[in-house]
């Protein structure tokens, strides 16, 4: 509605700059003096709103005109710049940025705006009664725009591009208001005034183009109209971005730096941008390779049912350092009720020594935008509600909410379990081509008539034969069962049924729903399917009943229908179809090695092409497969934790002696077996001394665990009964070696240390082949004892042996350690061992087990080998007349 406004109308001019915006207000204020109170106050919040766009995208002087009609007031706010379309964000209520044209609509009675080739005014309208006419909305007749060219953005992160757009809108504001104030921040004004035009044009693009529904995982395909001039813009774009960021780092700007995935995105987004529109093609974001802490197993929204449906122990915090969710698992794990720990700090579960550490960090990773741990798989303690360790193995992810936020999600996986459902980046780039940008994963992207086909009608032999191989790829490629389970179902549910489930007997032969996985993943409620089920009854006649008791694979023409004998497994059962719906379904047996794990269920919904007896042969040659794969799965579980058991049995109590503190660290590999050849040892000798010991046997396997507990076993022995030099006791050790039956190929060093309560104290030490041990002096300086160094256990028995000679002084640190600590593949060993030696000497001065805990913190994240740590500290007791000594 344009119409002319009545005499009775005022306007004034105001110029362009922050000032205008109050000034706007008062002369709003004034205009409708003698107005209902919340008449005014409504219409002054909007013409702010409305003002404060003209001055950051227009850029021109601004005309406000204030109307009273009869029992309503109409306000226009016009600019001098009608190119530049009206952007409505569609942003969360809860956003920082882009919420102007979200309130009019929400306060307004009618809205709208008109434009020419001069002049683009958006108005609006409050009426005291009666229904408004409808609004016209924000449309605007624009001037023809120049060349224009579609920018296929693939794989887009939906709440990802919120945050980042947000954050972009955000900085770019901080840097045009202080411009205006004459603090130019480095932003020269005509960069300023480019970056914000086009990132007002990517803005309105990315807008319009979300305006269809994301896709099922969160990820959606955008196309993206840009003018095909638009490259050196969106490249001062970046560099003023660049300049906000490192001025948010500086913290002169009250937005936070992006966190590293952010910042990934929008280098991404802007390349994509930028190349597309000088002639390359489309590369989407899923199959970039980034670092660790960018990378994220869940690309959709942050969602608590998510945490509470894991079985992994997870727990997330906010921006606040504040915990919003944690799952069973993890509130088991660390002796806690779920709803207890909600609300409370993440430090309750931080140990006291760690608490100023994790603090610091958190806090430099929102003011720098720099994480440490993020992405990355690290060994640490966390805290008990009993006042306990637990030692973890902790993963860091990052997700986005909707309006914004960054959620930390946490997953934390007891010591010496060490797989995690971490994400599996691609390490190749692939091009899409823009006739298919995503493969299928977008709702802009039809099925291909290959899929319809496999749905609608029967599978061809090759079609059988490479489902049947990558169904057992599935579970080949993970070391994990539940994992294995959710790709297959996948798989299938993309193949062959709408939905499937997976019930397995369980150790103890109770029954249990390992896995639901429905094409479409909003059907399932997070965590409502899976879980214990009755036991199968004498009272049992369901057809899942019947598979399990080796009947199969069954056709199902109908969902299952409740009977007058029907068990609670039956009534569970009739349950699952009546909640997920189903036109047929075929359930087979899990069949492998003349036993019967559990079943198979696959269903597909009314409607879609039927199950028939031609594909009860393909379904049981499928459930064939599935059942090798659980039953190999359950094998690798249980050596895995026979292994787990013989680690933690061998890992010793340390001694207490008179001046001298001790702490020992094991944390398994990130990527192998739960299990390894690393250990350390510490005991008193007879005659008072301390043995120390480090070694490490070649090997990540169940073979590797016996060979360390017989050199162990065999070396405390040795140096018990004849308390030998440390070169005769290794020596003596190798000759033992060689007896097995398979002896070992081992590193090792042997210490004695010697001296009493207040010191001296003198290392004597051997090594066979393994790292030299470190000592960090009280003041910081740190040095590698390279003396008594020998040959690998293993190799020749009869080669002669040193053992070196050094002093300890007081409060120094001696660290015996394996190579999982140091060495990483492509680098130097040289290069490894300094940055260890650095590490340990910036940590003199800390309590011994802050000590042990920074190194693994620091050192041991991600690392492909067990690793090991024994330290030492010779403290000896303050005297009468001092005062305590430090840790």
């Amino acid at each position: 509605m344009a119409g002319s406004d009545p005499p009775t109308a005022v306007s004034r001019r105001f110029p362009d700059g922050p000032r205008s915006v109050a000034a706007a207000r008062r002369f709003v204020r004034a205009a409708l003096d003698g107005s209902p109170s919340d008449r005014v106050g409504t219409a002054e919040l909007l013409v702010s709103e409305l003002v404060t766009n003209a001055v950051l995208h227009a850029r021109t002087e601004v005309e406000v005109t204030v109307a009273r009609l009869h029992r309503r007031v109409r306000v226009r706010v016009g600019d001098g710049r009608p190119r530049r379309g009206l952007v409505p964000q569609r942003c969360s209520p809860y956003a920082g940025t882009g919420q102007g044209l979200a309130l009019v609509e929400q306060l307004a009675s009618r809205y709208g705006a008109d434009g020419d080739d001069a002049r683009k005014t958006v108005w609006f309208e409050l009426w005291h009664d009666g229904p408004p006419p409808p609004s016209s909305g924000w449309e605007t007749a624009m001037p023809p725009r120049p060349d224009e060219r579609t920018v296929t953005l693939v794989d887009v992160p939906t709440a990802l591009e919120a945050s980042c757009r947000q954050h972009r809108h955000g900085v770019l504001r901080e840097l045009t208001l202080a411009a205006s104030a004459g603090d130019l921040l480095g932003a020269a004004p005509e960069d300023l005034a480019t970056a914000n035009d086009v990132n007002n044009v990517i803005s309105a693009g990315v807008a319009a183009a979300l305006e269809e529904p994301a896709a099922d995982s969160g990820l959606c395909t955008l196309p993206l109209a840009l003018p095909v001039d638009a490259v050196p813009a969106v490249e001062t774009l970046r560099r003023v971005l660049g300049l906000a960021e490192e001025r948010a780092r500086e913290e002169r700007l009250l937005t936070l730096p992006a966190l590293p995935r952010g910042r990934a995105f929008q280098e991404w987004l802007l390349d994509e941008i930028a190349g597309q529109l000088t002639g390359g093609r489309p590369t989407a974001w899923t199959v970039v390779p980034r670092e660790p802490e960018i990378s994220s197993a869940e690309l959709v929204p942050w969602d608590v049912g998510q945490v509470r449906a894991s079985r992994m122990p997870t727990i997330a915090a906010d921006e606040g350092n504040r915990i919003v969710a944690a799952n069973g698992a993890a509130a088991d794990l660390l002796g806690w009720a779920p709803e207890d720990l909600v609300g409370r700090r993440l430090t309750t579960l931080v140990p006291e020594h760690l608490r100023a550490r994790h603090t610091a960090a958190f806090t430099s990773m929102l003011l720098t935008g720099r994480t440490r741990i993020v992405g990355r798989s690290v060994p640490l303690p966390a805290l008990h509600r009993d006042g306990r360790l637990v030692p973890v193995r902790l993963y860091i992810q990052t997700q986005e909410t909707a309006d914004g936020r960054t959620v930390f999600v946490a997953q934390l996986v007891p010591r010496a379990t060490t797989f995690l459902d971490a994400p599996r980046t691609s390490g190749r780039v692939r091009e899409a081509a823009v006739g298919e940008p995503d493969g299928g994963r977008s709702r802009a992207v039809p099925e291909s008539g290959a899929r319809r086909a496999r749905v609608q009608g029967g599978m061809s032999p090759l079609d059988r034969l490479t489902l049947l191989a990558e169904l057992g790829a599935q579970l080949n490629n993970t070391l994990d069962l539940q994992e294995g389970l959710q790709r297959a179902g996948r798989l299938l549910t993309r193949r062959l049924a709408d939905w499937c489930a997976v019930d397995l007997f369980t150790d103890d032969t109770r029954l249990e729903r390992a896995c639901v996985v429905h094409r479409d993943p909003r059907a399932l409620r997070p965590g409502a399917y899976e879980g214990a089920l009755p036991g199968v009854s004498e009272d049992s006649r369901g057809p899942l009943a019947r598979v399990l008791r080796g009947a199969g694979p069954l056709l199902l023409v109908d969902a299952p229908q409740p009977g007058q004998t029907e068990s609670a497994l039956d009534r569970e059962y009739v349950g699952l179809f009546r909640e997920l719906g189903a036109g047929s379904a075929v359930v087979a047996p899990l069949r492998a090695r003349r036993r019967i794990s559990g079943a198979l269920t696959l269903a597909r919904a009314p409607g879609a092409r039927p199950f028939t007896e031609e594909d009860l042969t393909l379904v049981d040659d499928l459930v064939h497969s599935l059942a090798l794969g659980v039953d190999n799965a359950r094998l690798y579980q249980d050596t895995r934790s026979i292994a787990e058991r013989l680690q933690r049995s061998l890992l010793p109590a340390l001694p207490e002696v008179e001046g001298l503190r001790m702490a020992a660290r094991y944390a398994a590999s990130s990527t192998t077996a739960q299990v390894g050849g690393d250990w350390y040892d510490c005991f008193v000798l007879p005659h008072g001394d301390t043995a120390l010991v480090i070694g490490d046997v070649t090997g990540h396997d169940l073979d590797a665990a016996i060979a360390m507990s017989q050199l162990r076993s065999m070396l405390r022995g040795i140096a018990v009964d004849r308390e030998e030099p440390p070169a005769e006791v290794l020596r003596r050790l190798d000759v033992a070696n060689h007896s097995l039956r398979q002896e070992a190929t081992a590193t090792c060093v042997y210490g004695l240390l010697k001296g009493s309560a207040h010191g001296p104290w003198e290392l004597k030490h051997s090594s066979a082949g393994h790292p030299p041990p470190l000592l960090t002096t009280r003041d910081g300086r740190a040095r590698y004892l390279g003396g008594g160094a020998g040959l690998l256990l293993g190799m020749d028995p009869g080669m002669a042996r040193s053992t070196a000679r050094n002093e300890l002084p007081a409060h120094s640190t001696l660290v015996l350690y394996t190579d999982g600590l140091v060495e990483r593949r492509d680098e130097p060993i040289d290069d490894a061992l300094e940055r260890l030696r650095s590490h340990a000497a910036d940590l003199a001065h800390e309590p011994l087990d802050t000590f042990c805990d920074e190194l693994l913190i620091g050192l041991g994240a991600d690392s492909t080998d067990d690793i090991a740590v024994l330290a030492v500290r010779p403290t000896p007791p303050p005297s009468p007349r001092a005062g305590p000594a430090g840790g």
